[in-house]
This record gives structure tokens, C-alpha cells and sequence, in this order.
């Protein structure tokens, strides 16, 4: 888990996507990337597993040889709760705590009585990678979908999954609502190698906050590893794992997302077991959490 990068090829440093169209992306120094990762997170082609509990027991059937019934999907029972950190800001959270965001789906027809210009949307269901879109209005959505930046219907971008709006799970500051439109339509037939973002989630994530963390390459993965995702266990202890990118940091996020929350647990339970850590060790399991995120910045005017 973590830290792992496979498929590097490298570019010259004029290839590596480094800076944003729009200027947005200034910041305090450059973090020019090296190495064009390709992305094995190809959320849409990935197999669906066959329904399961939480044990990892099948659905019971409907009786008769029917069909498995199929179960409500809860967040609380296949999501994983986190944190991610650069340093010690808090820049991510998913928690299922009282007065936190709220996590709840709707179907796509209901999400749309929700959803406004600039909002971030993410489709989830079981044993599947997280989708993200840009709602850019009129029903429609703009979403990397099969290495391609397509304008869709939001039903459509669904594939039949549940959604939500996540506007607020992210914690920097987002761009206005039609900067935010502006950027997802700019890129709208680009596909493959003219991709800067590894996944929807990526690069939904970047029309909206214009950060070039979310790029391909778009920092440096040399010396410390100053990103760090703590994943929940219980209500009083925590694992983190430490990684040099944001990029990479998703990557696994994600990966969990997919497989599950038990199976996230179950593997890390494995891992604890085996080797207890020693004292300074980055991916010790923490009894008392890191410092709680703030309340996430207000969306700037519409222009």
C-alpha cells in the first residue's frame, strides 16, 4: 500500500505538463515533475465483483433461485473515513462524524435538483473506483471517462450509480463557479497522451481549485514525503501512510474507495499484525488522530 508507482517512462522536462492554462496555479516555487505515470486506475473498465457483505459473504438470494436481492448502498458500511495532510494542513476529509459533510446519495434523477454550475459530483457503488465530474449545467456534466474529457448527460455520466456532490471534501479554496465550467469545457475532446490528469477524480478536482497538484508530474517526488493519508480504524485509532505526491496519495485513495471499507481494514489488520512498528516508523498506526480539518473555505463570487 502506498508509494508504489508502476508503468514510468520518462520525458524531457518541456513535456511535463507544468503549469495551468488558466494561471491559476501560482504558488511558492516551482514543482516540475520528471516522470509521465500511467494510470492503472482505469475506473471505467474495471470489472465488477459479484455482490458481497461486509464478511465477504455473497448476498443471500430471493429466494426460489432468484436472484441475489440487492442491498441499499450505505456509506458508513463500504466507504473508507480519512484525512489527507500536506505537512500539517488538512486538505481532505471524509467523515461520517455529526456535523461533517454529508455523504448521503441520491439517484442521478434526484441529484440533479441538487447540483449547480461548478459543483464537483462523485458517483459511487460497491466494489467500484469513485467517478467525478463537473456539473457545467443543462442536465450535463464534463468527465474524464475511458482516457477521454467527454460532455455528457449527468444520467448518463452515472451509469446507473448513486451520486452526491462533494464540493466539500476537498479543503482548498475553489474557484469561481464559472471558471470552474470554463476549465472543464476547455478540455473537452482531449484524450490520451494529451491527458494531464491520471483519473475523473484528478481531474474534476482540478477545474474546480486550478492546483497543479492534481497533474500529472506536477511536483517534484524527491525528499520527504510531505502528504499523508490517515485512514480510521475505530473511533480512537488511525493509520497513516506517507507519500511524496498528491498524485500518488489518490491514487491509493482511491484504490481503498474500490475495494472496500472492510477489505481496507481487514489488509491493514494483516499488516499491524505482522510487524509491530517501531517507534518513528511513517506508517505506525496512531492511538490519538491528527489535528482536525477546518470548515472548508466559501466558493469565491460568480463572475
Amino acid at each position: 500500500m502506498g508509494n508504489q508507482v508502476e508503468k514510468l517512462t520518462h520525458l524531457s522536462y518541456k513535456e511535463v505538463p507544468t503549469a495551468d492554462p488558466t494561471g491559476v496555479d501560482r504558488d511558492d516555487g516551482p514543482r516540475i515533475g520528471v516522470s509521465y505515470i500511467f494510470s492503472n486506475d482505469d475506473e471505467d473498465v474495471e470489472p465488477q465483483l459479484p455482490p458481497q457483505l461486509p464478511d465477504g459473504s455473497g448476498l443471500p438470494d430471493g429466494g426460489d433461485g432468484q436472484p441475489p436481492l440487492p442491498q441499499p448502498y450505505d456509506p458508513r458500511l463500504h466507504e473508507v473515513e480519512c484525512s489527507v495532510f500536506y505537512r500539517d494542513e488538512c486538505i481532505y476529509q471524509k467523515s461520517f462524524a455529526p456535523g461533517s459533510a454529508a455523504l448521503s446519495t441520491y439517484t442521478p434523477e434526484n441529484l440533479l435538483n441538487k447540483c449547480k454550475p461548478g459543483d464537483l459530483v462523485e458517483f459511487v457503488s460497491q466494489a467500484q473506483y469513485p467517478h467525478w465530474a463537473v456539473y457545467v449545467g443543462n442536465f450535463q456534466v464534463v468527465h474524464l471517462h475511458r482516457l477521454e474529457v467527454s460532455n455528457s448527460f449527468l444520467t448518463d455520466a452515472s451509469q446507473g450509480r448513486r451520486g452526491r456532490v462533494v464540493n466539500e471534501l476537498y479543503r482548498y479554496k475553489p474557484l469561481s463557479p464559472s471558471v470552474v465550467v470554463r476549465n472543464a469545457l476547455a478540455h473537452v475532446g482531449a484524450k490520451e497522451r494529451e491527458l494531464s490528469w491520471r483519473n475523473s477524480e484528478s481531474f474534476a478536482a482540478w477545474c474546480r481549485y486550478g492546483k497543479r497538484e492534481f497533474k500529472i508530474g506536477g511536483e517534484l517526488r524527491i525528499g520527504k514525503q510531505p502528504y499523508r493519508l490517515q485512514i480510521q480504524l475505530s473511533a480512537q485509532r488511525s493509520h497513516t501512510l506517507e507519500f511524496q505526491s498528491l498524485e500518488d496519495l489518490i491514487m491509493e485513495k482511491r484504490r481503498n474507495d474500490q475495494i472496500g471499507r472492510a477489505a481496507v481494514l481487514q489488509e491493514l489488520a494483516l499488516h499491524l499484525h505482522a510487524a509491530e512498528p517501531d517507534e518513528g516508523d511513517s506508517n505506525a498506526a496512531r492511538t490519538t488522530p491528527l489535528p482536525g480539518c477546518p470548515p472548508a473555505p466559501a466558493s469565491e463570487a460568480e463572475d
